[in-house]
Parts: C-alpha cells; sequence; structure tokens
C-alpha cells in the first residue's frame, strides 16, 4: 500500500484550530487590509489595558512616597516644638537662678569681662592676622557677624575659647602653643573653612573674597599663611570623663613611674585645666562632642603640669606627651626641651567661677545645650525631608501628566476593549 492511499487517523481529543478567515468585499474580494487592521488593533488595546495599569500603579506608588514624606515631617515638627518647649522651661528656671544669684560678688564678673577684652586687644594688636581681622569683625558687628556667610561657621579663636585659673599657667599654655596656634580660627565643618579662603581658576588665593575680602575692605591686607582647625576632622577623646563634674573633665589614668609610685609635683592634665564655657562643653561638633574632647584634647593631648623643673625632669619615664612646669620649663611631646625664656604677649582670660550659682545650674545649662543640638539636627531631618517631599510632589505631576496623556491619547482603544468585553459576555 503506498502512502497516498494510506489513511491519517487524528486524535479523538484533538484541539481544533481556529482560523479566523478573511473578510470579503462586495466583489467578493478577499479584504485582507481590513483583518491585518483588526488583528492589530485587538493586540493593541490589550497593550493597552497593560500600560494603563502599570503606569497607574507608578502613580500609586508615588503618591504613597509624598504621604510618607508628609507624615515625618509632621512628626519632626511635633518633635522640634516638644524641645522648644522644654527649651524654654527651662531657660526660665534658670532665670529663677540667676535672680536667686544676683547678691552674688559683682568684682569678679566684672574681672571676667575685663579679662576677655584685655585678650581680645591682644589679638587686635595683630591688625594684619587672620584671628585680628575676625576679631575687628566681631568688635564692629556684635551677635550679627555670627550670621554672615563668611563666619557664620567659626566657633571663634583658641585664644578666646578657653579660660585659665592662673595666669601664670595661662601664659605656659600659652607659650606652649605657640603664637601661630592661639591665633588659629576654629570653624565647625569644612565648609567654614572653605568660605574663609577661595581661589581662581589658576589656584591662586581670591584676594576679593573670604578673609582676605574682609582684610581688604577695613584697610587691613592679610598678610602671610594662617591656621585654622577644623573641628568635624578632630579625632575626639575616646575615654570616660570625671563623673559628676560639670566641667566635663577627662578621666585619664594618672602618670606612674617605673616603681609604681606618682611622680612628685605632678599637678594634673592641662587639658583638664583649660575652662570651657557651657555652651561649648557640651554638643559644638555636629556629632554631638564638646571643646575639651576635640580641640583642646587634640591641642595638648597628655601634656603633664608639674610643680617645678626639677620634678618634671624626675618624671621624664613616663612622660610621653610632653610636659610644663610652673617655673617655666617647657618639654613638647617629641621630647624636645624648649630652653630660654620668652614674654609671651597673648594668653588666655582668666576664669570666672560662679561659685554662687548651684549645681542644679550646670546641668541646666548642659540639658539646655543639649536639646538645643538635638534641635538643630531636627531642623536639618525637616529640610532634607522638604526637599525629598517637592522632588516627589515634581515626579509625580510629571507623571500623573504622562499618565493623563496616555489614557486620552489611547481611550477609543480602552473603550473598544471594552466594549467587546461586555458583547463576549
Amino acid at each position: 500500500m503506498s502512502i497516498n492511499d494510506e489513511k491519517v487517523k487524528l486524535p479523538i481529543n484533538a484541539n481544533p484550530i481556529v482560523v479566523h478567515e478573511p473578510r470579503f468585499s462586495q466583489g467578493g474580494q478577499a479584504d485582507y487590509y481590513s483583518f491585518a487592521r483588526d488583528t492589530m488593533q485587538n493586540g493593541t488595546a490589550e497593550a493597552t489595558i497593560y500600560n494603563s495599569k502599570k503606569l497607574e500603579d507608578v502613580v500609586h506608588e508615588m503618591g504613597l512616597k509624598i504621604k510618607q514624606h508628609e507624615e515625618n515631617i509632621k512628626f519632626l515638627k511635633t518633635q522640634k516644638n516638644g524641645l522648644d518647649n522644654s527649651i524654654l522651661d527651662m531657660q526660665v528656671a534658670l532665670g529663677k537662678y540667676q535672680t536667686e544669684s544676683e547678691s552674688g560678688p559683682e568684682n569678679e564678673e566684672l574681672s571676667h569681662v575685663l579679662s576677655e577684652q584685655e585678650t581680645i586687644e591682644q589679638i587686635l594688636r595683630y591688625e594684619k592676622s587672620a584671628a585680628g581681622i575676625w576679631c575687628q569683625l566681631k568688635t564692629r558687628h556684635g551677635t550679627q557677624a555670627s550670621h554672615l556667610p563668611l563666619t557664620k561657621d567659626v566657633l571663634g579663636i583658641v585664644a578666646m575659647l578657653g579660660k585659665v585659673d592662673d595666669d601664670n599657667l595661662s601664659r605656659l599654655l600659652s607659650d606652649y602653643l605657640g603664637l601661630e596656634t592661639m591665633l588659629a580660627i576654629v570653624c565647625k565643618t569644612y565648609d567654614g573653612i572653605k568660605a574663609l579662603e577661595t581661589y581662581n581658576k589658576e589656584g591662586y588665593i581670591n584676594k576679593t573674597s573670604g578673609l582676605h575680602g574682609l582684610g581688604s575692605s577695613i584697610g587691613r591686607s592679610l598678610d602671610g599663611r594662617f591656621l585654622v582647625i577644623c573641628l568635624e576632622n578632630l579625632r575626639p577623646y575616646g575615654g570616660e570623663f570625671i563623673a559628676d563634674e560639670p566641667q566635663r573633665r577627662l578621666n585619664i589614668l594618672k602618670p606612674r613611674l617605673p616603681n609604681g609610685e606618682s611622680p612628685p609635683g605632678f599637678l594634673g592634665f592641662a587639658v583638664n585645666m583649660v575652662n570651657i564655657d557651657s555652651v561649648n562643653l557640651y554638643c559644638a561638633t555636629s556629632s554631638g562632642y564638646g571643646l575639651r574632647e576635640t580641640l583642646f584634647y587634640n591641642l595638648f593631648s597628655r601634656l603633664h603640669v608639674y610643680r617645678t623643673r626639677a620634678d618634671m625632669l624626675q618624671a621624664l619615664p613616663c612622660i610621653r606627651d610632653g610636659a610644663i612646669s610652673l617655673d617655666g620649663g617647657i618639654i613638647k611631646h617629641n621630647n624636645v626641651f624648649a630652653l630660654g625664656n620668652r614674654e609671651v604677649d597673648l594668653k588666655f582670660p582668666k576664669s570666672f567661677a560662679k561659685s554662687n550659682l548651684p549645681q542644679d545650674y550646670f546641668e541646666i545649662e548642659r540639658q539646655i545645650k543639649e536639646m538645643k543640638w538635638k534641635k538643630e539636627r531636627t531642623v536639618e531631618d525637616m529640610q532634607r525631608e522638604q526637599a525629598l517631599l517637592d522632588h516627589a510632589r515634581f515626579n509625580f505631576g510629571i507623571k500623573k501628566q504622562e499618565y493623563l496623556k496616555f489614557l486620552a491619547q489611547n481611550s477609543s482603544y480602552t473603550r473598544q476593549h471594552s466594549f467587546k468585553q461586555e458583547g463576549s459576555a
């Protein structure tokens, strides 16, 4: 039997093949154009529905992000208002303490002001220095100078950021640091450093901006180099603080001689002998650190203070980061001896003791400083959230218009698809 004579058996469960026959025109000719058009339109309608749903989901998701940013801002505003109320309450409490202590010694307050003014005058003598120009700006414009773009990030001059109880110790510490460091400007962040000095395309200093421009405007051209210290880039002290100590002095292990005894004449560490205004004891940096564990720890480290040169020399085996003695001896941190005598023109102001104020006063001051720091961080968070919200709303508006335009352009396909679905139902 030939192949042509063999019968082909189809399986009983074979699925029928649906063949769309083309339409015929009035003349009996097949209308292949209409057939192709209807097939393409049917596929386009399904794609339109799919893309429409996809765009709708994107718009919905962007709307949820906007809502989340709005809720975050609402929460942060509530947090900021709570901090404002707490700060106000504590400031009222401080006011009561100050009123009760008004009968305290006025001579000490006057001496404190005069000592600070004396240090400022000493800085102003270096009229062509960066510190002298900055102090001139502060003297002329007062508190408004802190809000200028040029100086708003400047915390102060090293010589003005600490106070020392004893004039002789103050001179010794100033001598140890040196004039250039005492005149150094302290900024909170690197942005403050960039504002103080700018450069042109060739890398030369722009004399019309920053401190150079400010100096020229007041007739004091800035000469030579000057030091600027960036607090946020300093590695802070990583140890503990002395418990219940208002000045947050560092709990550094006392030195020991090879025989295990304390060196005679040891008076303490220089970093703990500098008194710091309460406003700078806490949260001087965005990370929450104060000036003692950042600025002054990096300037003095574990510098020893001894009563006499003889005591200092006897303690050489346990001196690692330098030492000074009250009779003028100085050993640098790298075991370099500073000999001879030098007249110190610039020193730290003398401390003002607040002995008539209760311990709670300083604790409230600390809490206010901490809350103000938290408030600043909250405001920064609010600004970031607002920027994200504005960006999200902008993108949402664009995507929404894109979605509406898509619906308008493809409405005929979607209506046709829905009519076909209703007809088949």
